[in-house]
């Protein structure tokens, strides 16, 4: 049979399709895309949204980063550095949320890779970013329980409490402490991924709440404590001082302030891992793409102006030699009660956000692992009678965990193998838009976030931006560079490349990504998910002549790239 004789619309299914009439219409669109509905599918919007607002942390990534950008450019690079990520990661969402609305699979940003770079090349982009995606999430958890450490033993400090060995990563017993506090807050963030999901949801909620709470707290108790201290930083200081605290060159040293503000705006990809758990997925996992990146952009910029104005003068900031400063700094602005009050919110908060984090990661590992790619595949692809990925969220426990277990010999070595934890996910967005830009400008247009005349523009905006930050994130950090200064990400960042492409060249066609899934999926996303329906979302060609326009590309690349014998 020659190549011009294959039905694309007959290509086999990865799921039975079974009585389309007893099934809803995100079961339809999933089998369409080659799947089986296989997880519950009981959350809405409210549940998107939080997937990725708590996995961001808004406060939390404020808190912890903004030392970081005031070494880097002081205090004026802090909020014109935020306001110019703020804009470009709108962007950045936005074409991701065009994006996940054609494809809202769980382990979405690999599956997203693929299907951008088009039927020839969708399997090798597919590996090298699944490759990319699973160290991101896999690592995050981890190195986000340390940070949660970090502020509980920071109150040993606030209370000059001596412990034994010293206070300090030079000590293998303040390391064995440090460790055994991460690893516990690991077990409680595991611990809240076995709950069925409905009461999940719950946890959903409260993280909502328990952020705004944290976000309100400190923006009415922080300046009434800072009033009756130390007192605030003037205007001046706040929106025209400059410091250099990076030995790097001036220009580059400003540019560095990167690193902070768009690090504290990069995972809003949750939303579409849990996309087959969403109901109306096509439209509620892009829109909590879009407005959890709009909240945590405008709400992380007022809680930049805040602090700005509510830390002492740097020389006093910098001097702070808790794990944690942050903890210190309440402690002077509210007293040490009122600092365990602020630091007890702030680490059940990054507990909730690692647990979120896990529940992204797991969807992730269990869409690599349904098809078929990872050691005991059978195994971790399997769900429980709650249609949740159990063994999955098994994996992630028992990965953080002995990446954990670095931090005994070396926290310096933990923190290089969780270095790369970001540049991952900032390398896959700028790549999305590369591969939708020069591979399917003219495809997805079924999506409800379609963006029309626009999408170019917004490609562009989106590679240049992620590729500056990209550039921040393998930068040495502090000059001049010297084996104690040199960044190992890029080390780790490009092995894990190495890895993807190896993968892709060793694992067979038929093992994972198979052709025919990869082009039954693209034919899908130019199909009406509903009978009857005649346009898309931003203009365009009617979804069924685009449905048409579809088929016919597809079969002359199939014609192209298969030879008979």
């Amino acid at each position: 049979m020659s190549a011009e004789g294959i039905d694309i619309t007959k290509l086999p299914m990865r799921a039975d399709e079974g009585d389309s009439s007893s099934i809803d219409e995100d079961e339809i669109q999933l089998q369409k895309l080659g799947y089986k509905q296989q997880l519950h599918r009981s959350w809405h919007f409210v549940e998107s949204f939080a997937a990725s607002f708590v996995a961001l942390n808004f406060i939390g990534g404020v808190r912890a980063g903004i030392f970081l950008g005031l070494e880097a450019g002081g205090p004026a690079a802090v909020w014109s550095s935020y306001i110019i990520s703020m804009i470009f990661m709108f962007i950045t969402a936005a074409v991701l949320a065009e994006i996940c609305s054609a494809l809202p699979l769980s382990g979405s940003i690999y599956v997203w890779s693929a299907e951008s770079a088009g039927p020839k090349y969708a399997r090798f982009f597919g590996f090298i970013v699944a490759w990319w995606s699973c160290t991101a999430w896999m690592t995050f958890a981890a190195g986000n329980c340390l940070t949660a450490a970090n502020y509980i033993v920071s109150e040993l400090m606030v209370y000059n409490i001596n412990y034994p060995g010293g206070a300090g990563n030079d000590s293998v017993q303040w390391r064995a402490l440090v460790w055994a506090v991460a690893e516990a807050c690991l077990i409680v963030s595991i611990a809240i991924n076995y709950l069925p999901p409905r009461m999940y949801s719950g946890v959903f909620k409260f993280s909502i709440a328990l952020y705004m709470l944290d976000f309100f707290l400190c923006l009415i108790w922080l300046p009434i404590g800072v009033s009756k201290t130390y007192g605030f930083r003037s205007a001046k200081e706040v929106f025209t001082m400059t410091y250099n605290g990076t030995g790097a060159p001036p220009a580059w040293n400003w540019i560095l302030c990167f690193l902070y503000t768009s690090g504290t705006m990069i995972g809003f990809d949750a939303s579409g891992h849990i996309a087959e758990e969403t109901k109306n997925a096509s439209v509620v996992a892009g829109r909590g793409i879009l407005s959890s990146a709009i909240a945590t952009g405008v709400l992380g910029f007022i809680t930049n102006i805040l602090f700005l104005f509510c830390t002492p003068d740097l020389d006093t900031l910098f001097a702070l030699d808790a794990p944690q400063p942050f903890v210190q700094l309440y402690a002077l602005a509210l007293g040490k009660g009122g600092s365990i009050f602020m630091t007890t919110i702030a680490a059940i908060g990054l507990i909730l956000n690692t647990s979120v984090a896990v529940v992204a990661a797991s969807r992730l590992i269990f869409a690599v692992a349904r098809d078929g790619v990872l050691p005991l595949s059978g195994w971790i692809g399997q769900v429980d009678a709650l249609r949740q990925p159990r063994n999955a969220v098994t994996v992630m426990f028992v990965f953080g965990g002995v990446l954990l277990c670095s931090i005994l010999p070396s926290q310096v070595a933990f923190t290089s193998l969780t270095s790369a934890g970001g540049i991952p996910t900032t390398a896959a967005y700028g790549l999305i838009a590369l591969l939708r830009l020069t591979m399917t400008p003219n495809d997805f247009k079924s999506s409800h976030f379609f963006l029309g005349r626009w999408r170019k523009p917004f490609y562009v905006a989106t590679i240049l931006f992620n590729g500056l930050v990209f550039a921040t994130q393998i930068s040495p950090f502090y000059f001049p560079v010297t084996p104690q200064t040199f960044n190992f990400a890029c080390v780790i960042f490009g092995s894990v490349t190495v890895f993807g492409i190896l993968s892709w060249y060793l694992i067979p066609e038929e093992k994972w990504l198979r052709r025919d899934q990869i082009l039954q999926a693209m034919q899908a996303t130019d199909e009406p998910y509903e009978a009857g329906s005649s346009g898309v979302a931003g203009g365009g060609r009617g979804v069924g002549e685009n449905a048409r326009h579809r088929r016919d590309s597809i079969s002359k690349t199939t014609a192209k790239d298969m030879e008979l014998e």
